[in-house]
């Protein structure tokens, strides 16, 4: 196999992975949150308004999070700036 194809394989099987670890930890996240604000709703019913505002804003950093990282992956996977010295 050519150096290009190890390259290719290699930079795929890095992106799935770093998309993988990248989307765990705020799933991850998104669960505890949806858990300890359906805990506080439990505890404090009249809190409602404001425990879920700020519950949706809260999942709305969480959720950008993940996105950055496939925003960054796929800018790695398709305009890859280490096939620069590879085609050298």
């Amino acid at each position: 196999m050519s150096d290009m194809a190890w390259f290719t394989i290699f930079s795929t099987v890095c992106a799935a992975l770093a998309v993988a670890i990248g989307m765990m930890f705020p799933a991850h996240a998104m669960g505890r949150t949806i858990s300890q604000a359906l805990d506080a709703l439990a505890r404090q019913p009249e809190a409602e308004k404001s425990i879920i505002r700020t519950l949706f804003i809260g999942l709305a950093m969480i959720e950008s999070l993940a996105i950055y990282v496939l925003v960054v992956v796929l800018i790695i996977l398709f305009r890859n700036p280490l096939l620069e010295y590879l085609v050298q």
